[in-house]
């Protein structure tokens, strides 16, 4: 099994990182493979609503971060997002990224565990947590949780590492989304299947 952790913070070392990194460290104990990718600090292209990606299967922008992520969670069992907090919310490259990958990749998404990370200086972290968790609740991802919302508190590089609660909400994160991964794919992949056929309503006719 294996967990993709994304981390969208600029600094591929920072704060955001450390906290991922004591996730992964904690999965890896547990039995459960991981790897972290960071968006970086290049320009991130955002969602046109085009729908291309309805007749193509991807998204029509052919950037490397895109298609990185996307062939990934082919071989994906679980997804963690972390973001440093922005005016009390993710950061926008972050957000750009992930409105096409969740619209154009969701056969690939469905029903994985999925959690997301906030690492902030004081405050917004729980706004933070709120907005990313909305990709997953939309696209029949079961949401882990900790003994905690999934923060950490740090400003300066190296700063979250002194956050001893936080970076325990993280190893307990990871040990939750192992025993959820093990209760999914212990006899194979155990997915409910859809009885309905999805309905879509505009409230303007």
């Amino acid at each position: 099994m294996k967990v993709l952790l994304i981390n969208g913070s600029p600094h591929g070392n920072g704060n955001t990182f450390t906290a991922l990194n004591e996730i992964a460290k904690t999965l890896k104990e547990e039995g459960v493979d991981s790897e972290i990718i960071s968006i970086g600090a290049k320009a991130v292209q955002g969602c046109i609503a085009c729908r291309k990606c309805a007749e193509l299967g991807r998204c029509i922008f052919q950037d490397e971060l895109y298609n990185s992520i996307r062939k990934k969670l082919d071989d994906t069992d679980g997804i963690i997002i972390g973001s440093p907090v922005y005016y009390a919310g993710p950061n926008g490259s972050l957000c750009a990224l992930l409105d096409r990958v969740f619209f154009s990749c969701g056969a690939k998404l469905a029903y994985k565990p999925a959690a997301s990370v906030a690492v902030c200086r004081r405050g917004g972290a729980s706004a933070t947590f709120d907005r990313l968790n909305k990709y997953f609740t939309i696209n029949n991802m079961p949401v882990v949780s900790s003994q905690y919302w999934n923060s950490v508190h740090g400003r300066a590089a190296g700063e979250a590492e002194q956050d001893a609660e936080g970076l325990q909400t993280m190893r307990v994160l990871a040990r939750n989304m192992a025993w959820l991964l093990n209760k999914i794919y212990k006899d194979g992949p155990q997915y409910p299947k859809p009885e309905e056929k999805r309905f879509f309503t505009n409230f303007i006719r």
